[in-house]
């Protein structure tokens, strides 16, 4: 059964009550029409991605141990695919901790200089692309996980996981060029190379292997699927981004959407969080818009399909709540 709690409920939406927190803002002016769900098996899962990662040599790095616990992988997996069955929310909550683990050290070996990023970035290319033996135990992790996901998915699915986690990787070099020339850094671009280093459509493939049967070609590839599942992905993403926004700034993070406006606008980050929620919430109406017009042409599994993409949305709201790594966005204040 799907776990609901009362945490769903926003801390300064009520009526009159206004927000003294960056947190207590974000929380009154998100829209956010999908409720808190968890998975019954976030628990086990929890405990097999601390398995997989010390199997894998990743957790032998106390850094990483905090990191996790910091990001817990697991919850995310939970609350964006609380109807997911374990087999395959255990490879979701494990590709979420490798994410996290790829992501940090990307961070920190192409900082200042990218090129040093092309040694990692080249094999994790080759692992996916061309199924070369890794080298490093973070592409030893990435070459287990292509596995599990071959062993789950159909060969068309798992071959869109690989194209999608490419474009992860990819992504994340242009980050770290990014981070060279922040002033150059626009809205647009900055949603360009977020929409790459988000790491979700790599899920969406997931979402597919979740339904009872494959989805054909023109349901996989209609349209307005197609548009539902950016709106999805970059809704998705730029709710952390709100959340992440402090943390992100002092450490002079440059790929943020409220950063983004935060610099073009020149104004304060309140302000500049708030101009993002106005962002966020056409986008997840859009979303909601669109899902109702198509459903009657979409079948049960492309609806499920949808659905479970939809689950990111909400998944990482609830999450990026109550996430430790995040908890200095409720200690900023906002007001006069």
């Amino acid at each position: 059964m799907v776990r609901t709690t009362s945490e769903g409920t926003a801390a300064a939406s009520d009526a009159g009550v206004a927000a003294r927190s960056l947190k207590e803002l974000i929380e009154a002016e998100l829209h956010m029409p999908f409720p808190l769900l968890s998975s019954p098996h976030e628990s086990e899962v929890a405990a097999g991605v601390d398995n997989w990662l010390r199997d894998r040599g990743l957790s032998d790095d106390p850094q990483v141990t905090a990191m996790i616990a910091y990001t817990r992988p697991a919850e995310l997996a939970s609350r964006s695919n609380p109807t997911m069955d374990p087999g395959l929310l255990q490879i979701a909550a494990n590709q979420i901790a490798y994410q996290f683990v790829f992501d940090d050290h990307a961070e920190d070996v192409g900082r200042r200089r990218p090129s040093r990023l092309l040694p990692m970035l080249c094999e994790s290319i080759g692992i996916l692309r061309d199924d070369q033996p890794p080298s490093t135990p973070l592409g030893a992790a990435l070459a287990d996980l292509h596995r599990q996901v071959r062993e789950r998915c159909t060969p068309a699915q798992a071959a869109r996981w690989a194209w999608n986690s490419r474009e992860y990787v990819h992504g994340l070099l242009y980050e770290a060029v990014a981070q060279t020339d922040p002033r150059r850094i626009r809205i647009g671009l900055c949603g360009s190379i977020r929409s790459l280093t988000a790491g979700v459509e790599p899920f969406h493939p997931l979402c597919e292997a979740a339904q009872p049967a494959e989805l054909p070609p023109e349901e996989l590839f209609h349209p307005a699927v197609l548009r539902l599942r950016r709106l999805s992905a970059d809704a998705a993403v730029w709710i952390p981004d709100l959340f992440s926004a402090v943390k992100e700034r002092r450490a002079g993070g440059v790929i943020n959407l409220a950063l983004a406006y935060h610099h073009a606008y020149d104004c304060s980050l309140p302000e500049a969080v708030g101009l993002a929620i106005r962002r966020i919430n056409d986008t997840i109406r859009e979303f909601e818009r669109l899902f109702e017009e198509t459903r009657p042409e979409l079948s049960p599994d492309a609806i499920g399909y949808v659905e479970g993409v939809a689950g990111w949305i909400g998944g990482c709201y609830h999450w990026s709540r109550s996430v430790p790594r995040y908890a200095d966005t409720a200690t900023v204040p906002v007001g006069p």
